[in-house]
């Protein structure tokens, strides 16, 4: 019987299927020189080391020597970017016109004098502005941060649901059915004839909201980790390139490489759904704006039926939470202390974990302890991986800005023609340039030259890009105040007397272009190369493979955390409280790169340990050393340790594909 047939990849999994598939071949070829089933697809990869040892896991010597590179991106990677590319395009189509849609009411044709049934501006000019419901700006910083909110809330419930019962393959399937079914109301909600029951169409409208956020987390939940998953090479791996060079496949460097372009159809998509709805609700109006984003989230509909037998998947292992919470609840009994201090030393010791270890246990065990010694240190970083994104909701007050108060600050200045939110495409434009950029450019130098610029460095320089943006917003608001007949009341619906004629606030502007808002959107984009981007390949490349789900929700419930956050500052997204408004964000976020450094830097020292436990278990002894190193580091760091002396880690140059 082929070896093929025996070991059932849905069942051990893909890496110990070709795994053991490798040393069948290499057995029977009497330890030749041969591909593996693992690196097959490589055009580059002609033979590997024939010592099986050596070719999982290569030696310190060749840790420090040998070049890294990732693999090639394959079919199944890329077909789900495609349904990345539809989902993004068809939420950042239809959020991106949220704010009119809720802020503005329905303006009045000045050729007839009647109100555009549609929401449309009167002939595409910029007379008036779309709008439909006309709540304010209070109102609608209110529902988009709700919406925010419960876009990435559910995730959790959802991962928990693809670890535990689905997998990430259905999972991810369902929540693309609850989204359309989302996208068909918002469609409704946007007619001109459910526009004019002002109640009716709010009704409408929030129920679509709740619906299409749910399909929207329930997708997020799964994605995001499928993506990365379609890797073939699970473990650093030791190849000879046809040029006679011997390089490392370094897994975490194929997980950063992913993680870029994934980005980058993310930010096609809603570029495409942003850019094309804008004018959509400008010239045609909101059932138009809403319809185009709900066609084209049909898209991934035929992409995954087609592709259901090619995607590779972790299946559901069952429940681990209630098990997780039992064992973290040990170990946090065992270092409990009334004393906040000594809790606290208690918590950084190399022995915290201790508690929770069967082989610690004395006596009978409980009947629930049925793992290992080995699964309480994947928990352990499990529980680490979900702490790098403890300061992130600081980090997503200051990103969230760019959709309200943002588009509300081009409102108050000169358009020339041009729909308010067409300067917020600068983000996702900047987004993909920058993709490409640091993926072919910049990762790669820092690459050749060795430079230390690793995970922890690149997130904390997230939030200091993110701090400038809102300084620089906080600036042209306070020039915008000046430079407009009504002051601090621009864009208010109000008239108030200026050199003795009434002026209309509500068409009042400021004599300042409205590309001189670019920086913001800069900025923003910089720091999500930096902040956003790196924190998942982070968290992705430390989680234990049974929390993937869990640990991508968690990083993504962080913005949850921020829009929940955002709530409580509701009131300074209004005049004339909006330099106030950026200013605490910029302040927000800059206390965040200072708080993440300080609580991460000693990780910094160790960087070719971060991913290090996720090697397959007890195949060489170096891997369980340094995995005790690391998480040592991150309990009880060693001050004295020189960190000349450590080698670099494929994290620390994770995005130089």
């Amino acid at each position: 019987m082929p070896v093929e047939t025996v070991y059932d990849t849905g069942m051990v999994g893909a890496m110990a299927a070709d795994h053991d598939i490798y040393e069948h071949h290499l057995h029977e070829a009497g330890k030749t020189e041969v591909t593996p089933p693992a690196i097959s697809h490589m055009t580059d990869g002609r033979k590997v080391d024939d010592d099986v040892t050596d070719w999982h896991f290569p030696s310190e010597e060749e840790l420090r020597t040998l070049r890294r590179v990732p693999e090639k991106i394959n079919f199944p990677t890329f077909a789900i970017g495609i349904c990345e590319f539809a989902e993004r395009f068809s939420y950042y189509g239809a959020t991106q016109v949220y704010n009119n849609f809720i802020k503005n009411s329905r303006p009045i044709d000045p050729a007839t004098g009647k109100v555009v049934r549609t929401g449309a501006s009167p002939g595409g000019s910029s007379d008036g502005h779309p709008g439909a419901l006309g709540m304010g700006s209070r109102a609608s910083t209110g529902l988009i941060t709700f919406n925010s909110f419960w876009c990435y809330v559910t995730p959790l419930f959802a991962a928990y649901i693809a670890d535990t019962y689905w997998g990430r393959f259905k999972t991810i399937c369902w929540g693309v059915v609850i989204a359309e079914i989302g996208h068909i109301l918002l469609v409704i909600s946007g007619l001109p004839g459910v526009i004019s029951d002002n109640e009716g169409a709010k009704a409408c409208f929030i129920i679509a909201l709740i619906v299409m956020g749910t399909g929207t987390g329930v997708f997020k939940s799964s994605c995001a980790v499928l993506v990365a998953e379609q890797m073939k090479i699970k473990e650093q791996t030791v190849i000879t390139l046809k040029s006679g060079e011997s390089v490392i496949v370094d897994p975490a460097l194929t997980t950063a490489r992913i993680y870029i372009w994934y980005y980058m159809m993310i930010n096609l998509g809603s570029l495409a759904g942003q850019l094309g709805m804008i004018y959509a609700e400008k010239n045609v109006g909101y059932w138009l704006a809403f319809l185009l984003p709900t066609l084209v989230f049909l898209l991934p509909f035929p992409v995954l039926w087609f592709g259901r037998n090619y995607y590779k998947s972790v299946p559901p292992q069952g429940s681990i939470l209630s098990t997780a919470a039992r064992a973290w609840g040990r170990a946090i009994k065992n270092a409990w202390s009334w004393n906040p201090a000594q809790f606290a030393k208690n918590c950084q010791s190399k022995q915290y974990w201790d508690a929770a270890r069967p082989s610690m246990v004395q006596g009978e065990k409980p009947k629930w302890m049925t793992y290992t010694d080995s699964w309480v240190d994947e928990l352990n970083l499990g529980v680490k991986a979900c702490s790098i994104f403890v300061y992130l909701p600081l980090y997503w007050l200051c990103y969230n800005q760019i959709t309200g108060p943002l588009l509300t600050q081009a409102e108050q200045m000169d358009l020339n023609g041009s729909p308010n939110e067409l300067v917020s495409q600068l983000d996702p434009i900047f987004c993909i340039v920058f993709c490409l950029l640091f993926n072919l450019v910049l990762y790669p130098t820092i690459d050749r030259y060795r430079i230390r610029f690793t995970p922890i460095k690149r997130i904390t320089l997230g939030f200091f890009f993110a701090s400038a943006a809102m300084i620089w917003a906080a600036v042209l608001q306070h020039y915008i105040y000046m430079k407009n007949p009504c002051g601090k009341h621009v864009g208010d619906s109000i008239t108030m007397t200026v050199n003795g004629q009434d002026v209309d606030c509500s068409v009042a502007y400021a004599s300042i272009n409205v590309w001189a808002q670019s920086g913001p959107y800069i900025f923003v984009a910089i720091s999500e190369m930096f902040a956003s981007v790196v924190s998942l390949e982070v968290a992705m490349v430390m989680a234990p493979k049974n929390m993937r789900s869990i640990v991508m929700a968690i990083g993504t419930f962080t913005t949850a955390v921020a829009a929940a956050l955002g709530e409580a500052f509701v009131a300074l997204s209004a005049n004339p409280l909006f330099v106030v408004n950026y200013g605490v964000f910029a302040g927000l976020s800059f206390l965040g790169a200072i708080l993440f450094w300080l609580t991460f830097y000693k990780i910094d020292r160790r960087p070719d340990d971060l991913v290090a436990f996720n090697i397959r278990d007890g195949t060489k002894e170096v891997v369980a050393s340094r995995s005790e190193h690391f998480l040592g580091d991150m309990q009880a760091p060693n001050h004295t340790e020189d960190a000349s002396n450590q080698t670099t880690h494929p994290v620390e140059k994770s995005s130089a594909a």
